[in-house]
């Protein structure tokens, strides 16, 4: 039950950043930011309390809210699984001291910008519950406004993009009023690294200490 509230919690933190964010960067009226629709649609799949949604949107418009900069910082965790780290910080200096240390305590090491990012492509990703996305109707439209991949995942469907056409998907959606549970541009790993159950519990152990961050947004590998 608490790893579950730490979850939400941690969630609710990271959609509240991209609120801030986004009403930072194009203002506080969603119908005139795509970026804050984007964030408040994640808000809404994410069960995040509109009352908490609205405290976000106000809390960005005020002067004295910090201004977060996104950063992507990239490293190997144990036994060399390539990791990439998204944060959204208002101190880069001390994000990146402790993006370093969780690296080095946990049996990893930071790397340089590019170092692992070419075992990753830039993709979006959306994900729809069955009953929210009739494929069966939609498939073919779906591909056409710039679907890569579609599959479905555990009780989800999930839609793949390139990079470029994340922007052009999302717009069909909003046209189609679909709701979405969330919909992200995602780094996905282009291969998958093998290990025994020991070695894997490194590696988590190191992108558990990593998530728990309170800069940290995202954090991608590729253990299979």
């Amino acid at each position: 039950m608490f790893a579950r509230f730490d979850r939400m919690a941690k969630t609710f933190s990271k959609i509240g950043k991209d609120i801030a964010i986004a009403v930072k960067h194009g203002g506080p009226l969603p119908e005139n930011n795509p970026k804050l629709r984007l964030a408040i649609q994640n808000a809404k799949g994410a069960n995040m309390p509109k009352d908490r949604v609205e405290a976000a949107i106000k809390r960005a418009s005020s002067k004295e809210e910090k201004d977060f900069q996104e950063m992507v910082y990239e490293g190997y965790a144990p036994h060399g699984v390539p990791v990439v780290v998204e944060c959204a910080t208002d101190n880069p200096t001390r994000t990146v001291a402790n993006i370093r240390l969780h690296f080095s305590k946990k049996g990893g090491a930071m790397g340089n910008n590019g170092s692992v990012m070419f075992l990753f492509e830039h993709k979006g990703v959306f994900r729809f519950s069955p009953e929210n996305l009739n494929l069966d109707e939609l498939e073919l439209e779906l591909i056409d406004a710039g679907a890569e991949d579609i599959q479905k995942e555990d009780d989800e469907i999930v839609v793949y993009t390139k990079f470029e056409n994340f922007g052009p998907v999302l717009k069909w959606i909003e046209e189609k009023k679909l709701e979405a549970k969330s919909s992200e541009l995602q780094y996905i790993p282009t291969t998958y690294k093998e290990l025994s159950e020991e070695e894997q519990d490194e590696v988590m152990e190191c992108i558990t200490t990593l998530e728990e961050d309170d800069d940290v947004q995202n954090v991608y590998h590729n253990l299979a």
